[in-house]
């Protein structure tokens, strides 16, 4: 990722609530399973191997968040550990085992959460934070967005 790429999704997980962190995790995984895929196109293996660690770390923080007192989180915790158990025979074998079939299933899990992001109406998680107006300047063929400290001293550890 670039630089610009990771000041996006800096702002956007500042500004995301629950549902569209996950989504974020969701859109992390897909990119870093496709940069596996090419870097195994590239004869490239290290670097596949760095980005599907990637991919397992996404994977692994979304069973980390699984909450257990509703049934179908048992149903994505065995659909993440198989995905996990195929990224772990990708890493092993150095080439990708079931790319296909992972996508399909990460793809289809992170359309459903988009779906339940639309009805989630709670807070940004993080609180204390810089604010994002998109549209105050523009740049060379795209929007800049802007952050705006309320206070500066305020920012960071509140007790």
């Amino acid at each position: 990722m670039d630089n610009e790429q990771i000041r996006e999704y800096t702002a956007r997980i500042s500004q995301a609530n629950r549902s569209g962190l996950v989504n974020i995790v969701y859109e992390l995984f897909a990119y870093s399973i496709d940069r596996a895929g090419q870097a195994f196109d590239a004869d490239d293996k290290d670097t596949a191997v760095k980005y599907l660690k990637k991919a397992q770390e996404c994977v692994c923080e979304l069973k980390r968040n699984l909450n257990f007192h509703y049934e179908i989180s048992y149903n994505l915790a065995s659909l993440y550990r198989y995905v996990h158990e195929q990224i772990i025979a990708s890493i092993t074998k150095r080439k990708p085992v079931n790319f296909d079939i992972i996508n399909k299933i990460m793809g289809d899990l992170q359309s459903a959460f988009i779906e339940v992001s639309k009805q989630d109406t709670s807070g940004a998680v993080m609180q204390n934070t810089q604010k994002v107006y998109a549209g105050l300047t523009y740049g060379r063929g795209k929007l800049n967005e802007v952050f705006m400290n309320g206070n500066e001293r305020s920012r960071g550890f509140v007790v």
